[in-house]
């Protein structure tokens, strides 16, 4: 059976005109190379060079491999090279949060410095589930909370970030006078959410449903709307501290811990073994870093892990 590397010593046989020249270009001894020809040739049959000939003289079945390798090994530089920087002029990210764009939309123009040839294709909705789209191949990255279990193995996520998810109310609302918010403080109240599974939500999940809370939920699809919604006392909403950082500064709303803190992570999630593509891997690079440098109350999540991470949630998809 003729394998790459002996194409690629016949090639280097051919291109030093000797035995010796051609250990040499392959880092080799002499020894270890006369050895492999011979053990080559006893497996084929025939001879592949005339030894002792000056310069080097192929048989006639060595000339038939010498052609196969000067075919094959530039095929296989070529597939080899695609591999490592496929020929992308697309890269489709899903964002399974509204309020992430406020900072990844930025990020963009660092990546686009390297990478000016990719156009970015963003997906943005709470209303779709994007990461079975990452196996059929019609997204290339999805931003994300929620690890689906359901596809251990076939998708990695990678940390971005790490961040708190705040109680946000009116400031005039009675519990904004609260350092911390307990489970039975939201009893009676309205609380807001993105239309979907309320089991995939942090604050439903491990704050309020193993207290056995359950106040009214109402739902709405827009972060801006949201927000305007808590400042007019029509409810209250759980997000990113990062995400409402401005509008506490300009005092429409307030926000509050809830119990001894409510953090989550934010995960690049993308197809296993396509990670470490160049264009993948410096988009979630790059979001990364403009992430922990520009926003406000956030955490470096730096450990890359396949499944969920120690000590951290698992999910908590919608609160970004």
């Amino acid at each position: 059976m003729i394998e790459i590397k002996h194409l690629k010593t016949i090639q280097a046989l051919n291109q030093s005109g000797s035995l010796a020249g051609a250990a040499g270009a392959l880092h080799q001894t002499q020894s270890a190379l006369s050895h492999q020809f011979s053990e080559l040739e006893h497996r084929l049959g025939y001879r592949i060079f005339i030894r002792k000939t000056q310069p080097l003289q192929f048989t006639p079945q060595g000339q038939v491999l010498l052609q196969l390798a000067e075919q094959v090994l530039p095929l296989v530089k070529d597939a080899i090279r695609e591999c490592n920087e496929p020929g992308l002029t697309a890269l489709r990210v899903a964002i399974e949060c509204h309020s992430c764009i406020q900072w990844l939309t930025p990020a963009l123009a660092h990546f686009r410095e390297s990478w000016p040839q990719i156009n970015v294709d963003f997906t943005s909705g709470v209303s779709f589930d994007p990461q079975p789209e990452l196996l059929k191949r019609e997204l290339d990255v999805v931003l994300t909370s929620d690890i689906d279990e359901q596809h251990n193995g076939k998708l990695t996520y990678t940390p971005l970030f790490d961040y708190e998810v705040k109680l946000v109310m009116a400031p005039d609302h009675p519990l904004a006078r609260r350092l911390h918010i307990q489970p039975q403080d939201l009893t009676a109240e309205t609380l807001l959410i993105y239309p979907v599974q309320r089991q995939r939500f942090d604050i439903w999940r491990r704050f309020l449903q193993p207290a056995g809370v359950s106040p009214q939920i109402k739902t709405v699809d827009n972060t801006l709307l949201m927000i305007q919604m808590v400042a007019a006392r029509m409810g209250i909403a759980a997000l990113p501290h990062w995400a409402v950082e401005n509008f506490e500064r300009q005092g429409m709303v307030v926000t509050k811990t809830l119990g001894e803190g409510l953090w989550s992570r934010l995960y690049a999630a993308n197809r296993s073994g396509e990670q470490r593509q160049p264009a993948v891997e410096s988009f979630i690079r790059a979001t990364r870093q403009h992430a922990v440098d520009n926003l406000p109350f956030v955490k470096t999540a730096s450990v890359s892990i396949p499944g969920a991470p120690t000590g951290m949630p698992q999910s908590g998809l919608r609160q970004c």
